[in-house]
């Protein structure tokens, strides 16, 4: 049965579909099958894989018409990395699922018919917490939060764990906080390094040892239809990603890591 993660936070810009494209893309190097859905209507998660939204099947035929997800979910390059794609058209879904019975877990129906064929279903959420963000953490058994180092970036962290806390209490008790990712990150400015020692004294062990820094090649690899493994596999965000998937790896029991191949060395990291 596959764990489903949601990476979820209303503010944009804060890394979600870089994360949820480049760390499904290190589950599949790491030859754990995966699945990215897609349940933003931008679609950016859909074209960062080389796919084009409006050439494909989606997640809307699937949440409003019943469309079994097998019939509409692609194959990336990488052979254990699949896509179910999204589209502008999911905008008006949260208005036609507003009467349907069982709306916030309509998400959840389309999963449970394919969760079995994966290792990991990762959950590109909008950056808004409306229905379809609920129908995700409604589905999810974990919620990954990025969150950009910098303080605008804190401020609606409060609103999102108080969601998330509603979520926990009347749709979904099973959901967890797998972890608070600090995306965007850049060790010269000593503002981004504050905020990262507010967030590990606030949060704890809730905040991932991993980094993700801010890296060029994470910004260019959408623009090639690839993961940043695909696109370069030894710059440091392919590292960071690689670390992120090895740590969830290890945290799940999913391997048998060892604590000296946990992290892959990298001369510049910090």
């Amino acid at each position: 049965m596959g764990k489903i993660i949601a990476i979820a936070n209303q503010k944009g810009g804060v890394g979600k579909t870089t994360t949820a494209v480049n760390l499904g893309g290190s589950f599949g190097v790491l030859e754990y099958k995966t699945l990215i859905v897609d349940a933003d209507p931008q679609a950016n998660a859909t074209s960062g894989v080389g796919f084009d939204p409006s050439q494909t099947r989606n997640i809307y035929d699937c949440l409003i018409n019943d469309v079994h997800p097998s019939e509409v979910i692609l194959k990336t390059e990488n052979p254990n990395l699949d896509i179910l794609p999204s589209h502008i058209d999911l905008v008006g879904a949260e208005l036609e699922m507003i009467n349907m019975p069982g709306r916030e877990y309509l998400m959840k129906k389309v999963l449970d018919k394919v969760k079995d064929s994966y290792d990991f279903i990762l959950i590109d959420c909008s950056p808004s917490l409306g229905l379809i963000t609920v129908n995700a953490l409604s589905a999810a058994n974990s919620v990954i939060i990025p969150v950009q180092s910098e303080y605008y970036s804190l401020e609606g962290l409060g609103k999102l764990l108080n969601t998330i806390k509603i979520i926990q209490g009347r749709l979904n008790t099973d959901l967890d906080i797998e972890g608070i990712l600090i995306t965007l990150y850049d060790t010269r400015l000593r503002l981004a390094n504050h905020v990262v020692e507010e967030l590990k004294t606030h949060f704890q062990d809730l905040v991932f040892d991993t980094v993700i820094h801010r890296n060029t090649n994470l910004a260019e690899a959408p623009s090639h239809g690839a993961t940043i493994i695909m696109h370069d596999a030894t710059s440091k965000g392919a590292v960071n990603y690689l670390n992120l998937a090895r740590e969830i790896i290890q945290k799940q029991e999913a391997t048998k890591l060892t604590d000296d191949n946990n992290k892959i060395s990298l001369e510049d990291e910090l």
